[in-house]
């Protein structure tokens, strides 16, 4: 058998990125961008980043609602005897960002030419450079049905080489428990700041409690919905035996057009439904194929939607 055939999957892939995740190039490239958030943060430490802290700064930014554990002392008392609302002012200050990725390392990901995982591991690495780059504090965590591996915040470009080492040594395998594990990592990383959920949401349990926990935190979440050429057209016909990559379940179909085409109104539907839970709790979201070649979706998408600039 030759090497190339060693390399096909049960899925029928091919591993044709077996380099590194990210090349010197490339990393080069993206130094040169920075991580956005659109929320009101907290941090303790000095970075290069400007965003919207609550603290003791000449310059105002804007109120929120009072919430249960806000300091007292930034209570807008005139807002209170003009309108009978508790109000908290906002200030602007210089603070570092927290940013914290999380990478599904599920069975399903391994699945797909291009593969899912390994397109999902170079967005999270590529998001990774540029917060340490920049001096954000970046953390990682790579789940199934738990939280399998974390990465414990870190700031600075020293870390690089760990970062990366890190996600190339975290291996797919496993059921997804979206809920269990976004619920331990959100316990452990009581800071707010910025989350990246990069996953292809297939969990059986739901998507609805995960994202949850991260919106009810005042994070500032931003959902990447990977799925492979083949799970958005599905190349297939005939009589076919289906096992599922998570449970080793079988099922017996026979592909037709009435059957695929009921196949991608389920999924457009399910796309719509995860697109419109994250819009309406102030989650951003993006369906990426991994046909979209990796450096456009960082360069071009992910800039479009104001994740990076």
């Amino acid at each position: 058998m030759s090497d190339a055939a060693r390399q096909i999957d049960q899925a029928g892939t091919l591993d044709e990125e077996a380099g590194p995740l990210l090349d010197q190039a490339f990393i080069a490239k993206i130094g040169k961008l920075d991580l956005t958030t659109r929320r009101l943060l907290q941090g303790r430490q000095k970075g290069e980043k400007r965003s919207k802290k609550r603290g003791q700064s000449v310059e105002f930014a804007d109120h929120r609602q009072y919430a249960p554990g806000d300091d007292l002392r930034f209570l807008d008392w005139s807002i209170y005897a003009r309108l009978d609302r508790l109000m908290v002012k906002l200030f602007l200050e210089e603070e570092d960002l927290y940013v914290y990725l999380l990478l599904d390392a599920s069975a399903s990901m391994d699945y797909g030419r291009p593969n899912k995982f390994r397109y999902a591991q170079r967005v999270v690495a590529a998001l990774g450079v540029i917060g340490l780059t920049k001096m954000n504090r970046v953390g990682v965590g790579a789940f199934s049905s738990e939280l399998n591996r974390v990465f414990r915040p870190e700031r600075g470009r020293r870390h690089l080489r760990k970062l990366l080492r890190f996600l190339e040594e975290t291996p797919s395998d496993g059921r997804t428990d979206l809920a269990a594990a976004c619920r331990r990592f959100a316990l452990e990383h009581p800071r707010r700041g910025l989350v990246v959920l990069v996953s292809d949401f297939l969990d059986r349990g739901g998507y609805e409690e995960a994202i949850r926990y991260f919106v009810a935190r005042r994070m500032d979440v931003f959902c990447l919905h990977v799925l492979s050429p083949q799970e958005l057209d599905p190349p297939f016909a005939g009589d076919l035996k289906l096992i599922d990559a998570e449970d080793g379940e079988e099922t017996e179909i026979t592909v037709s057009r009435p059957l695929l085409a009921a196949y991608r109104r389920n999924l457009d539907a399910y796309i719509d439904g995860l697109r419109t839970f994250c819009h309406k709790r102030g989650a951003r979201y993006l369906t990426v194929s991994t046909a979209l070649p990796f450096e456009r979706l960082v360069l071009d998408q992910l800039r479009q939607l104001r994740l990076v600039r």
